[in-house]
């Protein structure tokens, strides 16, 4: 064999290989994805929407954790996002090349790659130990903590993707650093920041594992950051583990929505990106 069908025949093996794994995973996704439309659709209806937490066989619904959900998520973002934008500004702007850059770079890529459970044990060892109880408060936080990697490191590639001729375009015309950051950095790697953003909040969307050591949930409806409040992942967790069918159906419900959430963020990123190149 010549060393020219040999080179044709290892790409085609490769790409048969690469096309097949790749077939594969698209089938497992949507296995998935057909269990759980399959599963969750039936059980949607108005009293998901309407009704809290009721005993089994009451008709209750998922109104108190949606709202739980909301609140944290909607909490977490305002804490995460300033600092994720800061440190990744500070980063790509000031931190290149230098031991306190390289220090919040190795920090960041670890929280980045840390299980959700240790920050939910960090927060409970924090916040809920001290102060003698669960609560919102908590949960945000620790939704927060997983926020902020995401949003460092995606601000820190866009605004390294920014040429520095537009910086130094700026700081000729006499204009300040900050003034530089925030009229031209920030202003052409806006569509990736936002991008960034709204993925992280996909990803903290679902997490379960932190919730549980902080917020802990609520099958009453509570809307008070000081006390246990109700949330999704929660109540998916409980009620998939439950002997009761009606139970069993609105955790099908809750990962829908869940999943139709995750998949609406996604969606809008994309089209943020599409809108403001």
């Amino acid at each position: 064999m010549s060393s020219l069908a040999r080179r044709r025949a290892t790409d085609y093996t490769v790409k048969v290989i690469s096309t097949g794994f790749a077939a594969l995973s698209l089938v497992l996704l949507a296995w998935i994805l057909w269990t759980l439309i399959s599963r969750g659709l039936p059980a949607l209806g108005p009293h998901v929407f309407t009704r809290i937490t009721l005993p089994p066989g009451a008709g209750g619904g998922l109104l108190n954790a949606i709202v739980g959900s909301l609140i944290q998520i909607g909490v977490a973002l305002v804490i995460g996002t300033p600092i994720g934008l800061m440190c990744g500004t500070f980063l790509s702007e000031n931190g290149r090349n230098t031991q306190v850059g390289n220090a919040v770079r190795f920090v960041n890529d670890v929280l980045l790659s840390a299980p959700s459970i240790l920050i939910g044990l960090f927060v409970y060892q924090l916040l809920v130990v001290p102060f003698g109880g669960f609560s919102g408060w908590a949960g945000s936080l620790a939704l927060a903590i997983l926020i902020i990697p995401v949003v460092v490191r995606t601000t820190e590639d866009m605004l390294n993707l920014v040429p520095i001729g537009l910086r130094e375009a700026a700081f000729a015309l006499g204009a300040p650093q900050w003034k530089v950051v925030i009229m031209i950095t920030w202003r052409a790697a806006r569509a990736g920041i936002v991008t960034g953003i709204l993925l992280s909040l996909a990803r903290a969307a679902g997490e379960t594992a932190p919730l549980l050591f902080t917020s802990l949930g609520n099958n009453g409806w509570s809307i008070s950051m000081d006390q246990p409040m109700a949330s999704l992942p929660i109540a998916i967790y409980q009620y998939a583990a439950s002997p009761f069918e009606d139970w069993v159906a609105l955790a099908w419900a809750g990962a829908l929505l869940i999943t139709a959430g995750v998949l609406a963020l996604n969606i809008v990123s994309r089209l943020v990106l599409a809108q403001m190149k």
